[in-house]
């Protein structure tokens, strides 16, 4: 697993059945973040939500239900949305905890 690979331990789990976050929801969730990776087909797109526009970032990180795009997964204050293998190559190096979202 990705994870193990980098010595990082999941400290929080969400199922997103269960807790979905829509529109301002979603960005309430990602407006504070230093940045957010998205992974937009084979590529990964990254934002800074306090100068990137609201509604482009919105759609890029949610799918067509309107929900939070998963997984969602928070490092620190660097977000990884969405699922690709270049996504996951830029995910914190040295270990440490995530929160999945």
């Amino acid at each position: 697993m990705v994870f193990a690979e980098k010595n990082i331990s999941i400290a929080t789990e969400v199922n997103a059945r269960n807790q979905t976050y829509k529109g301002e929801e979603a960005w309430k969730v990602i407006a504070d973040a230093d940045i957010v990776h998205v992974a937009s087909g084979q590529q990964c797109i990254a934002f800074s939500p306090s100068t990137a526009d609201k509604d482009v970032l919105l759609k890029k990180l949610t799918g067509p239900t309107g929900n939070l795009r998963a997984p969602t997964v928070k490092i620190g204050n660097v977000f990884y949305v969405g699922y690709n293998a270049a996504l996951y190559d830029r995910l914190g190096q040295g270990g440490g905890s995530v929160d999945f979202l």
